[in-house]
């Protein structure tokens, strides 16, 4: 039986699910949490561990000295290139959103070929900013991608990106089996509101029928956000500092392998159980890896 379907385990067919953590994002600074990795040294450790936890997908964003985002393909390189070493097989995704970046340079990256980047097909409402995604911008980025290779992760952040996500497939810009990725919570863009799960993944469904999905909780959210996603056979969760900063109210995330631990868990309590690398793989449709290469 294929991975992408289920795998007989006694007498339960138990699904493989993709854990993917975000380690840095473009806000939460060590000021908020001393355990956000900034330096790509830093990214690096915490990728590691968060692999070992049972994470088989990063997603980057990187940082300058102070803290601040940036776009410097030299980070990129040399975070991808530690996080091959350490981390066999593990799906590597780039931002090509966050706060703070030039627009004209988001996409500057995606020469090195990572196996993912993220791709928001519209402007959304953020606290303080306009997350600015026009049309023109969006189509050179998705044309980038397809340029070299790259599997995109189309982000959500309203009902309309879906339709926007649809304009790119009918122009060749994207395939019609995209991984789909939910963000619920951020104030001023979709509440983290299970009925609006719902509509999402109904629309999505009806536009991709064939994609692959998952949702991201922001903040507070993270957790139930990933138990609706689990409960309605999402095919991976998101998780990671960049997120979500607290593994409860009062206390902080000791590190990025600490939610990841609590993701794997929240798998096992839905009946399923973490996919491997070359699952992974297969399930997001990214490139294989030689067995060889996989301790």
């Amino acid at each position: 039986m294929a991975v992408m379907s289920c795998v007989l385990a006694g007498r339960k067919l138990v699904k493989p699910v993709v854990i993917a953590v975000a380690i840095t994002g473009s806000v939460p600074r060590k000021r908020d949490n001393p355990a956000v990795p900034i330096t790509p040294a830093e990214q690096i450790e915490s990728t590691q561990q968060a692999y070992e936890a049972g994470a088989t997908l990063v997603h980057i964003h990187v940082r300058d000295d102070d803290e601040t985002s940036s776009s410097d393909p030299e980070r990129f390189a040399a975070v991808k290139t530690g996080v091959e070493k350490h981390c066999p097989g593990m799906i590597v995704q780039f931002s090509t959103g966050g706060r703070g970046r030039d627009p004209g340079q988001r996409s500057s990256a995606l020469s090195l070929r990572p196996d993912m980047a993220s791709l928001s097909t519209g402007s959304v409402n953020f606290p303080t900013i306009i997350y600015e995604n026009h049309t023109i911008l969006v189509e050179e980025m998705a044309g980038k991608i397809k340029e070299f290779g790259i599997r995109p992760e189309i982000e959500i952040f309203d009902l309309s990106h879906l339709h926007g996500a649809r304009r790119l497939a009918d122009k060749g810009l994207i395939d019609d089996t995209p991984h789909i990725q939910f963000v619920l919570g951020i104030v001023n863009a979709l509440p983290a509101e299970e009925r609006l799960l719902d509509i999402l993944l109904k629309e999505a469904k009806h536009l991709f029928p064939t994609c692959t999905w998952t949702a991201a909780g922001i903040g507070r959210h993270q957790a139930k956000v990933m138990a609706w996603a689990l409960a309605r056979g999402a095919d991976a969760v998101r998780t990671g500092l960049e997120d979500n900063v607290r593994i409860e109210k009062e206390r902080l995330a000791s590190s990025n392998a600490e939610l990841v631990e609590h993701a794997v868990l929240a798998v096992e309590r839905h009946g399923h159980r973490t996919a491997t690398p070359q699952e992974a793989r297969m399930l997001l449709g990214c490139r294989p890896v030689p067995m060889d290469q996989i301790r």
